[in-house]
């Protein structure tokens, strides 16, 4: 299950409905199946003090996830600063908010995929996969 929920800010105006099944049908296509995945949309304070907390990183990023996958099963808490989202739209995707936070969804589980973007030619490959999956986005 798949669920979305705002924590100190508005919810992204998202159709959660057909979100939830494009990223059923992104996990798919790397043999993934969906267990339970929490997202969490929060403010760039929020998303500090999270990554200060549970990561010991002392700067503001768009997206961390956490990763309970078993198997083939996807499962973790996806937490999304909607601040950074709306800064890098303008820097980065020619200031299109909805394809950069739909850019971010799927990075997260991209990221329990197995895709990695912190090792050499590494971020290249998760860049490729992004574009593939919102290319898949209805």
């Amino acid at each position: 299950m798949i669920t979305y929920q705002a924590d100190g800010t508005d919810m992204p105006q998202i159709n959660q409905q057909a979100t939830t099944l494009w990223i059923k049908e992104v996990a798919a296509s790397y043999g993934k199946r969906v267990g339970d995945i929490a997202y969490i949309f929060c403010s760039d304070e929020k998303i500090l003090e999270v990554n200060r907390q549970y990561l010991q990183h002392d700067y503001y990023t768009d997206i961390i996830t956490f990763d309970y996958c078993e198997g083939n099963r996807l499962s973790g808490d996806l937490v999304i600063s909607l601040d950074t989202v709306r800064t890098n739209a303008g820097q980065f995707a020619g200031g299109d908010y909805r394809r950069e936070l739909h850019r971010v969804i799927i990075h997260g589980i991209l990221h329990l995929c197995g895709i990695n973007d912190k090792g050499p030619g590494e971020r290249e490959i998760m860049e490729a996969a992004e574009e593939k999956a919102l290319a898949m986005l209805p």
